[in-house]
């Protein structure tokens, strides 16, 4: 996740923000949303759920704006939000799922049928579906180190910071989604950007 080069910096945006100007907060949406779209989509599966794991992380860093420490990069910080809220959906996704296990046969059927259209599922680049669904199936604590070391290229030390963890667990648990990944996949290899640390 990188941040914009340009334009006004992030704690002033915020300083506007909290003074009232709507528009200095809409910049900060602006700025962030894809990164933080991507970064979501990667843990939930699908973009209707990251859509709504993104608004309510937007919701909650506007509540929170007063304590935005301004020495700390924006993207962190709201990454840390959205990882939050991510959790907070694999929760309510945990319910979801056993609702729907009441459900009659018929009638999951065909939520399943509308949900995962078989032109899709058979779709090209088989290999990357392969990939996503060996990802999925982590623990959400290895997905999580996984998705922001490899994916979206966060030092060990950023990664540690977003999850609120130190940067040994950050080692630990890449190293064991890399392990559980080569297992399952084979010639798929899943290797981390090796940044110094604050490069976004």
């Amino acid at each position: 996740m990188k941040a914009p080069r340009g334009g006004e910096p992030d704690g002033t945006l915020a300083e506007r923000a909290l003074s009232g100007d709507e528009r200095a907060f809409a910049e900060i949406v602006r700025r962030y949303k894809q990164p933080l779209f991507r970064f979501v989509y990667r843990i939930a599966g699908n973009e209707d759920d990251a859509l709504d794991i993104l608004q309510e992380a937007f919701v909650a860093a506007y509540q929170a704006l007063s304590r935005y420490d301004q020495s700390r990069p924006m993207e962190a910080w709201l990454a840390r939000i959205a990882i939050n809220k991510a959790r907070d959906w694999r929760r309510r996704e945990v319910v979801r799922r056993a609702l729907r296990s009441f459900l009659p046969i018929g009638a999951a059927s065909e939520i399943a049928d509308a949900s995962h259209p078989a032109d899709v599922v058979l779709a090209d680049k088989q290999e990357l579906e392969r990939a996503k669904a060996e990802i999925s199936k982590l623990p959400s604590k290895l997905k999580e180190v996984l998705v922001l070391r490899t994916l979206e290229g966060f030092s060990q030390a950023e990664a540690a910071n977003v999850l609120g963890v130190s940067e040994k667990a950050v080692e630990t648990r890449l190293y064991r989604a890399r392990q559980r990944l080569s297992g399952s996949l084979g010639s798929v290899e899943v290797t981390p950007f090796e940044g110094s640390g604050g490069g976004h």
